[in-house]
């Protein structure tokens, strides 16, 4: 089937069912039971839910979608069909010429030395033009050029990767290590340097930040590192705003810029406040990992989750599950692993947490588990979901209507 994301329920009874975790869960297990585990569900309810209200927060700006937190062809297809979102903010660029077979505005969010992929990419005047590559220094354009002289390709499209982190007092650098280019004026001259190289072409300047999109303003149970996140958020959008836009208008002057990016799904209404932007990338927020429920602003649903089974009992208190180590990326700890959603009153056993092969429960609910009874977990992300399963079963009205495979279902892991 073709999926369709453009309506929302229109029923009370059915607007928010995730609302309501005694029937949500249950319900995905009903509806997924004929299918082995791990399974991973998505229910088209939340996924609606969760991708008009990405709209409703960029307030018209445009949505560039990030597609390493989704990974499912089906639904990046069916959010981009949507009006108010438009482009792929890529991971690779072996992914991006992938995708350019069906979309035409792919900017490959990361650097690029994947030679062979460069000559695919430089000696396609097509995929030259879908395909836009992230560059942060003249090396950048030194591992094209290698691979490829420019009077024997066609012309490369180029974004200028503007830092965003942000420089605190006394923390120091908050964010993440990506690009040297700080300043405006370090923009400024490195798109000098592009323009002035032949063969490339600078159509676009991104600065994402990661201090801001991607810290939770009120972390549970810890209301003094809330208090903190909160001046770093405040701090961070002051700073980066009034940067990036002297940076844009720096670069301006070199070059006609097509497309501003910046933003994440945690930053989409500072983002869209700046006006120096023209589209913000977000990706997470479509499956609505457990990441999301440390901000206070927003809620996404939690649209994709996956279950396990339980095949031991080591205890009569506890309960061993297959697999589980769906691990996100950043700092290792707890918020990183995936969370027990279901049944209720069940907890990870601190000594061995989500593992590759089993993961150990205890907790009020151990008990009453019995082999072969499933467990939901949230993920933390969304990526890492896709990078476990070959397809999603696509859950509607308690029964599945569609399995939508993920980019490993394809045969494909890009990174």
């Amino acid at each position: 089937m073709s999926l369709d994301l453009s309506l929302l329920p229109t029923g009370a009874a059915d607007a928010a069912p995730w609302l309501s975790p005694q029937e949500y869960w249950p319900g995905l297990t009903e509806a997924t039971r004929g299918l082995d585990t791990p399974v991973g569900a998505l229910h088209l309810g939340a996924l609606r839910h969760n991708t008009h209200d990405m709209l409703g927060r960029a307030q018209g700006t445009t949505i560039r979608v990030a597609s390493k937190s989704l990974r499912v062809r089906g639904v990046l297809d069916a959010v981009l069909a949507l009006p108010g979102y438009r482009g792929v903010l890529a991971f690779t660029l072996a992914e991006a010429l992938w995708l350019a077979q069906t979309h035409d505005d792919i900017v490959v969010g990361y650097p690029s030395v994947d030679r062979a992929a460069i000559e695919t990419l430089a000696r396609s005047a097509d995929l030259a033009a879908r395909v836009t590559l992230m560059v942060d220094s003249i090396d950048h354009l030194d591992v094209v050029d290698a691979v490829i002289a420019p009077s024997q390709r066609a012309r490369i499209r180029v974004c200028l990767e503007l830092d965003a982190s942000w420089n605190a007092p006394v923390l120091g650098h908050l964010g993440v290590w990506r690009s040297p280019v700080h300043t405006p004026e370090d923009a400024r001259a490195l798109a000098v340097a592009i323009v002035s190289r032949p063969g490339f072409e600078l159509v676009g300047l991104m600065a994402y930040e990661a201090q801001i999109a991607g810290l939770g303003d009120r972390p549970e149970g810890h209301p003094l590192q809330g208090g903190l996140n909160r001046w770093v958020r405040t701090r961070s959008i002051v700073d980066i705003t009034a940067r990036r836009a002297a940076a844009v208008a720096a670069v301006r002057q070199i070059a006609d810029l097509e497309f501003v990016n910046g933003g994440g799904t945690g930053s989409l209404e500072s983002t869209h406040a700046d006006t120096s932007v023209t589209d913000i990338a977000a990706g997470s927020g479509f499956f609505g990992g457990h990441l999301f429920d440390s901000y206070s602003g927003f809620r996404p649903a939690p649209a994709a989750a996956f279950a396990l089974s339980v095949v031991r009992k080591p205890t009569a208190s506890t309960a061993a599950m297959l697999g589980g180590g769906w691990i996100a990326s950043g700092p290792p700890g707890a918020d990183r692993s995936p969370r027990l959603v279901w049944p209720e009153g069940l907890r990870l056993v601190p000594r061995e947490m989500a593992g590759e092969v089993q993961s150990p429960v205890t907790g009020t609910a151990a008990a009453d588990l019995r082999v072969g009874e499933r467990v939901w977990l949230r993920h933390t992300k969304s990526g890492e979901l896709s990078e476990h399963l070959n397809e999603f079963a696509l859950v509607e009205n308690g029964i599945v209507v569609d399995m939508l495979p993920t980019y490993r279902g394809e045969g494909k892991a890009f990174l």
